[in-house]
């Protein structure tokens, strides 16, 4: 499905790696390092939409994020468009569709409670349970509760249900903080 996807998606990228090349001055993709399955770390691609000399931490840890913002970062992040290449991550096998959404390297207390939580178990999503019930505007403790109920509930109709509310959210720009 990630290789159909990369497939049709291709133009559309190709589109915004353009636009990010022409308004700001770095690489296109910014690749994170991110908490996978196990706890093990991999490189997650995104498109860029902070100025390369932002601090690699989360973003509600930055005093002021928007002032890190490249000038088309604030658009690419309220569309979504900034995730389409993590696609890349899911054909690798890095990150499902569906799963707990991978913690940055150095988010030690979002690590640990999801290690107390058995939720590191868990192969990591584009998007997930927390993502459609808050995303940005949850603490760590509520995203790590919901990341627990999925891990205790997966299933095929719940992940379908789970890419439509995901759907709807990014229609809607809903959850999107910075």
């Amino acid at each position: 499905m990630s290789l159909l996807l990369l497939f049709v998606l291709f133009i559309p990228m190709l589109l915004i790696a353009l636009i990010v090349k022409l308004s700001s001055r770095g690489p296109v993709l910014y690749w994170s390092d991110r908490v996978g399955k196990d706890n093990t770390i991999f490189r997650m691609p995104k498109f860029r939409t902070m100025r390369t000399d932002t601090p690699a931490v989360a973003t509600h840890l930055l005093n002021d994020p928007d002032i890190y913002l490249t000038p088309i970062g604030k658009f690419l992040r309220k569309s979504s468009l900034d995730e389409l290449p993590q696609l890349w991550s899911v054909l690798k096998g890095d990150m499902s569709f569906v799963g707990p959404r991978p913690a940055l390297f150095n988010q030690d207390d979002l690590i640990k409670l999801r290690t107390e939580k058995g939720v590191h178990r868990l192969i990591p999503g584009v998007t997930g349970w927390a993502q459609v019930n808050g995303r940005d505007d949850l603490p760590i403790p509520v995203k790590v509760d919901f990341d627990e109920f999925y891990l205790n509930n997966q299933s095929f109709l719940f992940d379908l249900k789970i890419l439509w509310l995901t759907f709807l959210k990014v229609i809607k720009r809903e959850g999107v903080s910075h």
